[in-house]
């Protein structure tokens, strides 16, 4: 079966025999044995919004540049808070 992604690339995949086949071979690597529960559960959530909250929409903008490095001094979140700062603005305007 192939799939075509996005940007048009086509992607071949596995059949059910071959997904089986790979699947039993990476089950007995030793090098690469599957995680345990306690393992996954170590596993941190990436920075960033979660997904398919649908509220925010991606946009182009052109902000001038003192703005913009005053804004990515104060860190991670510096989007954000040109978000919340375009709020509050709309509110009193």
């Amino acid at each position: 079966m192939q799939i075509k992604t996005k940007s048009g690339r086509t992607l071949i995949l596995p059949t059910p025999e071959e997904d089986a086949q790979i699947t039993a071979a990476a089950m007995t690597d030793p090098d690469n044995l599957p995680l345990t529960d306690t393992e996954l559960k170590q596993f941190k959530q990436g920075r960033g919004r979660p997904p398919g909250s649908g509220k925010k929409e991606q946009v182009t903008l052109r902000l001038d540049t003192e703005i913009l490095e005053q804004f990515r001094a104060t860190g991670n979140g510096w989007q954000t808070r040109i978000n919340e700062a375009l709020r509050d603005w709309a509110k009193h305007h």
